[in-house]
């Protein structure tokens, strides 16, 4: 599913994928403890990511259930970036992480593993 996150937004989306389906009072304690927001802010960013589709508000007390993964995110601004950024290359992409970086040997392999998994 492709969702534009905002910053704010994958704050309460990374509280939920790490901590499971909360209710929106449990999320604004643990997000005025953790950056400080204050509770009509976090109501706020959780009505706009149920707009948007990515979180599920049931009743009663304001449950949120996360309905798209971390890795569906990750997949979506990655692609992002690479059409914004990178001319849809993600060879340009790579490229450019790599440029005069000298990685472990074990991430090297890692990398390889990768690519040739994608063959």
């Amino acid at each position: 599913m492709a969702i534009k996150l905002f910053d704010s937004e994958l704050k309460v989306m990374e509280v939920l994928w790490d901590r499971g389906d909360l209710t929106a009072k449990e999320l604004a304690g643990i997000l005025g403890e953790e950056i400080g927001w204050n509770v009509n802010t976090t109501y706020t960013v959780i009505k706009k990511c149920v707009a948007k589709g990515a979180i599920q508000r049931t009743e009663p007390r304001f449950h949120c259930h996360p309905l798209v993964t971390r890795e569906e995110v990750r997949q979506y601004e990655a692609a992002a970036l690479v059409d914004k950024v990178f001319d849809g290359s993600p060879s340009l992409l790579f490229a450019s992480l790599l440029e005069g970086k000298k990685l472990p040997q074990e991430e090297l392999e890692r990398l390889r593993r990768m690519v040739e998994e994608l063959k």
